[in-house]
């Protein structure tokens, strides 16, 4: 039943998000009117060339930004907080760098900030954690938070394709943009992880903490391998707890096929949370894209709509952890001669790392070894390697990738 009055909502932006979530709030108003007792509708739009935002705000009981960036969109989320207007938005950059300052002023103003758009699409992440998983422990969240680079890594799978054709394919299918940085190099994955792990535990994360390892450099020859070693390959978002801090990281990973992650492919995302409550839950579903991000944006509105479920208390400062175990795969061009194998196996032993198999192919000056190590401290295994590409047979830098071992029954 209605109770009269409209939800009015002000949209920052009308690209492709905004345009798509314009069109969907007024497809779904009188569902959810008949949901919540209230009509949402929007009672003004901000571009650069239409609307003025101090108008657009008095007009306003919810803000919701799609404009992306950082600059004018702080300022005006942080001016719609701090007059107790709630605030949707989709904008990952602006949450990883200042989460902290845009939480303070919601709860100074006593708003709520809710970002579900932000991180996987329309794969509910933040809402279980927020929500659902309010009274577990979380102890690691990690997944497939970007569609491009799985997409791309799908397609290489899939076909044997180069990266740059895969790439190619993915900006003609629209999965891609035209300047693909961000995706290919971890920096959307690492904005993302920042999100999350502030949220999952409760830390002052921001993407300066999160290093992160993109997907440029990997070959066909890679997956090829992989493949023949029972192995897929992902990007890789990765937060936990270790040791009374936290480590928040963004890489290439191969995983075994009994891995959660492992058969998500195509521009799917997936995030799979671990707590000892729960074991681990794996939520998967399509990523970023014009409908999805909206159709998460909107469910955003509609349960600001309501009062909020839980309380969001001031961030922790606990420490960052840099230096973790993994399994690595490394694959080492070489010149075919007597005792290689033998002198990249000591120098492997020197540093405490253990070969868990090796594939070797190829003949004279096209040799070349493939090898899955045991998890090792990474500052070993990297220093290893540093060690093995300043050899006199070896032709050119070994590639280093993840390997996560781990399956779930």
């Amino acid at each position: 039943m209605s109770s009269g009055a409209p939800f009015r909502v002000g949209l920052l932006g009308h690209g492709t998000v905004g345009s798509a979530f314009h069109e969907l709030i007024e497809q779904r108003a009188d569902a959810i009117e008949a949901e919540v007792g209230r009509r949402p509708e929007v009672s003004g739009v901000l571009t650069r060339s239409r609307g003025d935002f101090d108008d657009i705000l008095e007009r306003s009981d919810l803000i919701v930004e799609v404009m992306g960036g950082i600059d004018p969109a702080f300022d005006y989320v942080m001016r719609a907080l701090k007059s107790g207007r709630h605030v949707v938005t989709a904008n990952k950059q602006l949450l990883s760098q200042h989460g902290d300052e845009l939480q303070a002023a919601a709860t100074g103003g006593g708003a709520q900030l809710r970002y579900e758009a932000a991180v996987a699409g329309v794969v509910p992440a933040i809402r279980v954690i927020r929500e659902s998983l309010a009274g577990a422990h979380i102890e690691r969240v990690h997944g497939i938070v970007n569609g491009t680079t799985n997409f791309i890594l799908t397609a290489m799978a899939r076909t044997g394709a180069s990266y740059d054709d895969a790439l190619r394919e993915a900006q003609e299918l629209g999965y891609a943009e035209t300047d693909p940085t961000e995706d290919v190099t971890g920096k959307d994955a690492a904005a993302k992880m920042a999100i999350l792990a502030r949220l999952a535990f409760g830390a002052r994360v921001r993407l300066d903490d999160v290093p992160y390892e993109g997907i440029e450099h990997v070959t066909a020859d890679d997956i090829a391998y992989a493949r023949e070693l029972g192995l897929s390959l992902k990007l890789i978002g990765s937060a936990e707890r270790i040791d009374g801090g936290i480590s928040v990281m963004v890489y290439p990973a191969f995983l075994y096929a009994g891995h959660p992650l492992a058969p998500v492919s195509g521009s799917f995302n997936a995030v799979t949370v671990e707590s000892p409550a729960i074991t681990e839950i794996t939520l998967s579903g399509p990523g970023a894209g014009g409908s999805q991000t909206a159709s998460a944006v909107l469910g955003d509105v509609v349960s600001a709509m309501a009062p909020p479920t839980t309380q969001v208390s001031q961030p922790a400062d606990l420490p960052i952890v840099s230096d973790v175990e993994s399994a690595f795969y490394l694959y080492v061009e070489v010149a075919d001669r007597p005792g290689v194998l033998a002198q990249v196996a000591e120098i492997l032993g020197l540093q405490g790392i253990s070969i868990k198999s090796v594939v070797q192919r190829g003949i004279g000056d096209d040799a070349r070894l493939v090898m899955v190590m045991h998890p090792i401290l990474e500052s070993k295994f990297r220093a290893a390697v540093d060690m093995i590409e300043r050899l006199d047979f070896v032709r050119s830098k070994p590639r280093a990738i993840h390997v996560i071992e781990e399956v779930f029954e």
